[in-house]
């Protein structure tokens, strides 16, 4: 996925903690550098959480993906669902820097949890994958910016 190409941020979509009555803010914007997602995390009415999602799909054979990103030095969540597993989230935590990094993930990474709580799931293949997204939580209200400008499979 290259977020620098406008279209990619078409087939995007934001879930924040007003799902469960919470009352994080955010947003995604496209610049020249890519695709940013920002906005406000806040913890009244037991909310804590924001993330956008896209739809995807990885080769098989996949055995990483590489995110180039730059954000707020906050902790981020690389997150994926799979068609096997619709309910269970697939998290792998990093920090985004504030100057461009490739992060690597490989399968192994991923925690597998339900609304936050941790679950058996089936293991991961990154060729099962049917949506990806970047999720902010952990209870860091204020703020926040990350940039994304590409997510590859290797």
């Amino acid at each position: 996925m290259d977020f620098t190409n406008p279209n990619v941020m078409r087939d995007c979509w934001i879930v924040n903690d007003g799902v469960m009555g919470g009352m994080s803010q955010s947003s995604l914007r496209q610049d020249a550098q890519g695709m940013v997602f920002e906005g406000l995390v806040s913890l009244e009415n037991n909310g804590g959480f924001a993330s956008m999602r896209s739809s995807a799909g990885f080769p098989r054979g996949t055995q990483l993906l590489k995110l180039l990103t730059k954000g707020d030095g906050q902790r981020y969540k690389l997150i994926l669902r799979t068609a096997l597993a619709p309910r269970v989230t697939y998290a792998a935590d990093f920090i985004a820097e504030p100057t461009w990094q490739t992060y690597q993930f490989s399968a192994s990474q991923f925690k597998t949890t339900v609304r936050g709580q941790l679950v058996n799931a089936p293991i991961l293949s990154f060729s099962d994958v049917i949506e990806f997204g970047i999720l902010i939580s952990n209870h860091q209200a204020g703020s926040f910016a990350i940039q994304l400008k590409t997510l590859q499979s290797v």
